[in-house]
């Protein structure tokens, strides 16, 4: 029986790094979803919080921020979520605000400014463990009377203390509907915000409230009266006269908010935080280590290589598993099928093929997003944005476009989404363009594959290991430049200081990064692998017809001697050089012939552009390999290394020479080969125009480099 629908609606906000998720997390257990808010890509996360007495409220968590000066997307949503502007969201019934209990006076700007909404509202003092820690005493019912008698809580969301606090706290707000009180503003600040007030409704015929005439009054950011439809001609005198009139209270305009808001604060603290005598924690003496000019990004490259090094190593035997569950099921299906030949290679070769491709390389997928999770969970990964901040200032970017390029690495999607939080939008645009730079997961089955059938065989698992690590390096040593290039030469990007609140270190709670790596998961296989799924199925069909019935009659005058199995699969690989793909593959090869690649590689790069990982099925199909497709075959492996050259110059050397093997894997390192991708960038940017540009521009470059490598280590290390 599914749960009532709720009749509350309760905003989560704070600050940064202030445990709001954690807290989010224990009040709603697993009830959670995920979803977009309309009209745009900002994450919505909202789920059922029981409070205790019967009732229950949809909780949504919104994103992190400073101020309700919005200066990026995440936190306009925020300001709009909070204000009721979002189209089919409530209003929020109850606003709980997360703060920092050991650094209260800057947390409670926030508060200060959530007055000017008018909502009930709970404040959550959270890491109150770490606050007694530290020795600090705060008096809560003080605090609440000072702040209009609303709600205030210890907690500490990480170790579950005060969680039912907060949930009859919440109830409390809703009953009782006590409100912050609203700053009182110098009277020139008063009359120049009475006067923007006016000249909206005047201009505009739209009333504003008092948070919006504030927003005028000291943003310079121009959003909000472009979304008023306030016309530029008008609104500049009118600003320019407020802000002159604030100018005559003594207070530089743009700097009068803040003043005011934390002279306020600092009365109403006043004896409510006391200091005893605390131990300091262990978060200081660690940053010296993890921070430190030299160590700390050697530390770092050591944590970065042990992540992907894992990976590889705790995925291999769940690997093998899905591998043998696939061919366990297609040992099984294939035989029941033999009357009908079609049917029998659709279901083996194309659907659990397709699936099977996909499926191996899950494990990978799901252990990456727990390492990524217990960084984030543990506080190092703010400490990496900061290490990042050196490499990236360089660039012309700052730390923040760290985060969104690690997430890369797991899947480009979520990359590009967390961009929203960085401020500049001439930033934001240029740490879009790069992030699909970064080696996603989609990546992993060819470099699985090429390392597993050649580097390892050939050279050791050290050396296997090595170009793994390498192929993930390659795209970070093309994006710095090209950031540089768009940054410093195109977008023209103003440096931008890089103030970032580094979180205390403590010990990830097993549930909330299980329950975010397989929510992670989920989202990657819904959109991934439909994709992948139809777009082998296609290729399928395109290898399969047209179908030339005398084609095995042919093969077997050719080769009378041959065994059974042999025949097979020189019957199957002649169906497929006269099908359509191997038509249309032999016609665009011309094209890859620098790079090495025959037409087979071919239709496998042309039918991967959707999506990168179908190139493994789409080789298992071209090789003539039915009982598997997975990067660990040993089917497959073992067709590509006898694969020869059958005309030209190169006829009876190698097709997968070590030139023709690190030539594919650096193309699909740099190549941007993601359908989804390229639309999420689409609508990250505001159109297709950097979209294309961006696909148009890394496929010229990996086509240039692969070449490049081909032809280099062809002279090199020419095939036997």
């Amino acid at each position: 029986m599914s749960d009532p629908a709720p009749n509350l609606a309760v905003a989560l906000v704070g600050n940064p790094n202030t445990g709001k998720s954690t807290l989010f997390n224990a009040l709603t257990g697993l009830r959670q979803r995920v979803g977009n808010y309309p009209g745009v890509t900002v994450a919505r996360k909202s789920g059922l919080c029981d409070l205790g007495d019967g009732r229950k409220v949809e909780l949504v968590d919104l994103p992190g921020l400073y101020s309700l000066a919005a200066a990026s997307p995440d936190e306009q949503v925020v300001t709009d979520a909070l204000a009721g502007k979002i189209a089919g969201e409530r209003v929020p019934d109850v606003i709980v605000l997360v703060a920092d209990a050991t650094n209260l006076l800057r947390n409670l700007f926030l508060a200060s400014q959530l007055a000017e909404l008018g909502r009930p509202a709970v404040l959550v003092l959270n890491q109150a463990d770490v606050a007694r820690e530290q020795g600090l005493r705060i008096d809560t019912a003080q605090l609440s009377a000072r702040l209009g008698g609303i709600p205030v809580v210890l907690a500490s969301a990480w170790k579950g203390e005060g969680v039912a606090d907060v949930r009859r706290a919440i109830a409390r707000a809703a009953d009782e509907r006590r409100l912050l009180p609203p700053v009182v503003w110098p009277a020139n600040i008063a009359a120049a915000l009475a006067e923007l007030t006016r000249a909206v409704a005047a201009d505009t015929g739209s009333a504003v409230s008092s948070a919006e005439a504030q927003r005028l009054l000291f943003d310079t950011n121009a959003t909000l009266p472009e979304r008023l439809g306030w016309d530029k001609e008008r609104r500049d005198p009118a600003i320019r006269a407020a802000r002159e009139q604030v100018r005559r209270s003594g207070y530089n305009p743009l700097a009068a908010e803040p003043l005011v808001h934390y002279e306020r604060l600092r009365k109403a603290l006043e004896g409510v935080v006391t200091e005893g005598t605390g131990r300091a924690g262990r978060t200081a003496a660690v940053d010296r280590l993890l921070l430190h000019r030299v160590l700390g990004p050697i530390l770092f490259l050591g944590i970065m290589l042990g992540m992907f090094a894992s990976v590889f190593w705790l995925a291999k035997f769940p690997m093998a598993w899905i591998q043998a569950g696939v061919d366990a099921l297609k040992g099984v299906v294939g035989p029941s099928l033999d009357a009908t030949p079609m049917l029998q290679s659709l279901v083996t070769d194309g659907l659990l093929g397709g699936v099977g491709a996909f499926l191996v390389f899950l494990p990978q997928i799901l252990i990456l997003f727990l390492f990524v999770g217990l960084l984030e969970d543990s506080g190092y990964m703010a400490r990496a944005a900061f290490i990042m901040d050196r490499l990236f200032s360089w660039c012309g970017l700052n730390g923040k476009s760290f985060v969104p390029m690690l997430s890369g690495f797991a899947c480009a999607i979520p990359g590009l989404l967390s961009t929203r939080t960085i401020e500049d939008p001439k930033a934001r645009l240029a740490t879009a363009f790069v992030v699909p730079f970064m080696s996603c997961s989609a990546r992993f089955p060819v470099y699985a594959l090429m390392c597993a059938a050649f580097i390892g065989p050939l050279y050791g698992p050290g050396w296997e290991s090595a170009v793994m690590v390498g192929m993930h390096c390659v795209g970070l040593l093309f994006a710095v430049p090209t950031a540089f290039v768009l940054t410093r030469l195109v977008l023209k990007v103003k440096p931008q200081p890089f103030v970032l609140e580094l979180p205390r270190y403590q010990l990830p709670k097993p549930r909330d990064v299980l329950w975010r790596m397989w929510q992670n998961a989920a989202e990657f296989i819904s959109k991934a692998g439909t994709v992948i799924f139809a777009i082998t199925l296609i290729v399928w069909a395109l290898s399969y017809f047209p179908r030339d019935p005398g084609v095995a009659d042919r093969v077997r005058a050719a080769e009378p001697t041959a065994s059974a199995e042999v025949l097979a699969a020189r019957t199957q690989a002649t169906y497929i050089e006269q099908s359509w793909m191997g038509r249309f593959g032999k016609a665009v090869q011309p094209v890859f012939d620098p790079c090495g690649f025959d037409w087979k590689i071919t239709v496998g790069v042309l039918a991967s552009f959707p999506a990168r990982e179908v190139i493994v099925s789409t080789l298992g199909v071209t090789y003539s390999v039915g009982e598997g497709a997975e990067a660990d075959s040993g089917h497959l492996q073992q067709a590509m290394r006898d694969a020869k050259w059958s005309a030209g110059p190169r006829a009876g050397t190698p097709i997968f020479s070590l030139a023709a093997v690190l030539a594919l894997m650096v193309f699909f390192a740099l190549c941007s080969q993601c359908g989804p991708t390229v639309a999420t960038l689409a609508q990250e940017t505001g159109g297709w125009r950097w979209a294309v540009g961006s696909f148009l521009y890394m496929t010229a470059l990996a086509w240039i480099v692969a070449a490049l490598v081909y032809q280099l280590v062809s002279r090199l290390a020419p095939p036997a």
